[in-house]
């Protein structure tokens, strides 16, 4: 299972507009993948009720994950972009 670790970009956290973004990016890679608080439950990463279920704030770190077939690269593109606050998905 591939992991990152990282630290929420947004200021106001993975609610609303960047919650968008997130789960728009998430599903533009085709590859699916979870996402966590430490040592918390994991949601679909791809699931906007799940995601904002997760009530993460910016500044948070969160714990995506994937044992899909291309995961180590969908991992460090959605990675760079929660922790960047970007809002697009950055070129593969």
């Amino acid at each position: 299972m591939a992991e990152r670790r990282v630290t929420i970009g947004w200021a106001e956290g993975l609610h609303a507009r960047p919650a968008s973004i997130f789960v728009r990016a998430v599903t533009a890679t085709g590859v699916p993948m979870t996402i966590a608080k430490p040592d918390g439950k994991a949601v679909n990463a791809a699931s906007m009720l799940g995601l904002l279920g997760l009530g993460a704030e910016g500044g948070e770190e969160v714990v995506l994950a994937s044992d899909a077939e291309g995961a180590d690269s969908a991992l460090d593109r959605v990675a760079k972009l929660v922790h960047e606050g970007l809002d697009e998905l950055p070129a593969a």
